[in-house]
């Protein structure tokens, strides 16, 4: 099966109305990293904020879907074949959806949501409050919270000398960066252990495992949010605490999670899609940055990593999985 038809056999057409009426409506363009089960409930979300916004999906728009299943080598073709098809908004719901919208148009309004980088940086943007061009959106652009996570650990774990951050190294240098620089300060070495798909988890905490670590980061990315059960199940069988970005870590049988809703910003990524739908200009919104970040423990996992969680951090956790 060619790349193009995989993505329209998994991204498919719109809701089933008639072409006649859909030609009447505007047309959003959302580009997901994951399947569409795994990006269900995101982009329930999503749709959301764009019926806050007055916007119902095949009442009056039309969202036109590509998932990448986990494959970032198909989001420049998606990209490409929205911007064919005319959309009027692109939705790009991951870093490397981001640089495939933003390497196939640089006039379609972009709505982006990137948790890994800094747009100013990246030369999206022009600054945070006025964007200027035609991206906007959601972007953590905080690698300090490896820092954080790190710190939380350490409670956890008062001994440990070393602490493995797994990440993907494409989107997650900054992330690894500051996490060297975190662990250095609290005299505690960083082991950077890399994975580049779903596959590579079990073979990066065996390695983990081999070198006798007890904890371990999990830098943000698309993967991790994908395939937390999986990457769960297997921390608890080689005996890795790990703490994610993503309270949906947890929720999946996770250890710990300390970060922002990525479901609260899938949906505000939706109500600035319908600002632009509305007429408002991507140059003039505002990048959004999350304002509150949660503790979320699941004592379940704890008990079965064989972990003992200081009673004062979970009284302070915003949400204990039992």
């Amino acid at each position: 099966m060619r790349r193009r038809e995989f993505i329209m056999l998994i991204g498919g057409a719109a809701l089933g109305c008639p072409v006649v009426a859909r030609a009447q409506m505007p047309v959003v363009g959302a580009i997901s990293p994951l399947s569409p089960e795994q990006m269900r409930g995101l982009l329930v979300l999503f749709r959301q904020g764009l019926a806050e916004a007055g916007y119902v999906e095949g009442k009056n728009v039309v969202i036109e879907y590509r998932f990448a299943n986990g494959r970032p080598e198909l989001f420049p073709e998606a990209a490409g074949d929205l911007v064919r098809r005319n959309v009027n908004v692109i939705f790009a719901g991951s870093p490397e959806a981001v640089d495939a919208a933003r390497n196939a148009t640089n006039s379609v309004p972009t709505v982006a949501i990137d948790l890994e980088r800094d747009p100013v940086a990246m030369g999206y943007v022009e600054n945070l409050a006025h964007p200027g061009g035609n991206v906007t959106g959601m972007y953590l652009d905080l690698p300090e919270l490896s820092g954080k996570q790190l710190d939380l650990l350490r409670q956890i774990f008062p001994g440990i000398s070393r602490i493995a951050i797994i990440g993907v190294p494409r989107l997650n240098a900054l992330q690894f960066a500051a996490a060297e620089a975190a662990a250095r300060a609290l005299t505690v070495e960083a082991e950077i252990v890399e994975v580049r798909g779903p596959d590579d988890f079990e073979h990066a905490l065996d390695a983990a495992a081999a070198k006798h670590l007890e904890a371990g980061v999990l830098a943000s990315s698309p993967l991790v949010f994908g395939f937390g059960k999986q990457i769960s199940q297997l921390a608890i069988a080689k005996r890795i605490a790990l703490i994610s970005l993503f309270d949906a870590f947890p929720k999946a049988g996770g250890f710990m999670a300390y970060g922002p809703s990525v479901t609260e910003l899938f949906r505000r990524c939706g109500a600035y899609v319908g600002k632009i739908l509305q007429g408002a200009k991507p140059s003039d919104l505002p990048i959004q940055r999350p304002e509150k970040f949660d503790l979320v423990i699941n004592v379940n996992t704890a008990a079965a990593l064989g972990v003992t969680v200081p009673p004062m951090l979970v009284v302070t956790a915003d949400d204990v999985i039992e």
